[in-house]
């Protein structure tokens, strides 16, 4: 599924949820400039799947049509179905690079605390390891009963990986842990191209390469 059938998605489900949501509370919602939120409902307004409703002068409803719920209903197939090969594809080179971390005595932690840090810990216990810590973010919430930490603490936690758990493309949590000074060499993510060395004596490391070796 790309970017754009899943934001359509997302903005359907929002619309479907609360026909009183506003363009900046969609905007919130997925994480957007408002005048863009504007853009998308003018563009499912025209496409036939939302409709505007003056319910008082200054105020308006939107609502999903029956075409929309078939939209709907198409794009969450659709999602699903990449969801579960995606999920399968991720699994099975985090199991190798994790069963490889286990044989080598290697101390396992995991950046994020959504679904993909759920995967990314299902994957450890299979391996036979308990993530040393979890980090995300600013921290202060738990994570399946432990303690999440923000990332600026990594310092304070021995670790030899940090599983980058997300499953979005963009750079921003790989570059946040870079940032807050983590060695490129001890983060593994989970989808994200690798970040060019700045030393160009130094290839950068292909996701796939580390998860077969599991070295550092």
């Amino acid at each position: 599924m790309d970017v754009e059938a899943h934001r359509d998605l997302r903005l359907l489900e929002a619309v479907h949820q609360d026909g009183h949501v506003t363009q900046r509370g969609l905007a919130s919602k997925l994480g957007i400039a408002l005048g863009l939120a504007n853009i998308y409902l003018k563009r499912m307004v025209h496409k036939g799947f939302i409709k505007v409703v003056n319910v008082q002068p200054n105020r308006i409803t939107y609502l999903v049509t029956p075409r929309g719920i078939a939209e709907k209903a198409r794009l969450t197939y659709e999602f699903m179905d990449y969801s579960l090969h995606l999920y399968g594809e991720v699994r099975q080179h985090l199991r190798e690079a994790l069963q490889a971390c286990a044989e080598a005595g290697k101390r396992v932690a995991i950046c994020g605390s959504g679904e993909a840090a759920e995967l990314a810990y299902l994957s450890l216990k299979e391996a036979g390891l308990e993530p040393v810590a979890v980090f995300d973010g600013e921290g202060q919430r738990e994570f399946l009963g432990m303690p999440v930490h923000p990332i600026g603490e990594h310092s304070t936690v021995e670790f030899d990986l940090i599983v980058v758990a997300t499953l979005d493309r963009s750079s921003r949590q790989l570059q946040e842990l870079l940032d807050a000074g983590v060695p490129r060499e001890k983060l593994f993510p989970l989808r994200q191209e690798p970040v060019a060395s700045p030393d160009p004596k130094h290839k950068p490391v292909s996701v796939r390469s580390r998860s077969t070796n599991g070295k550092q």
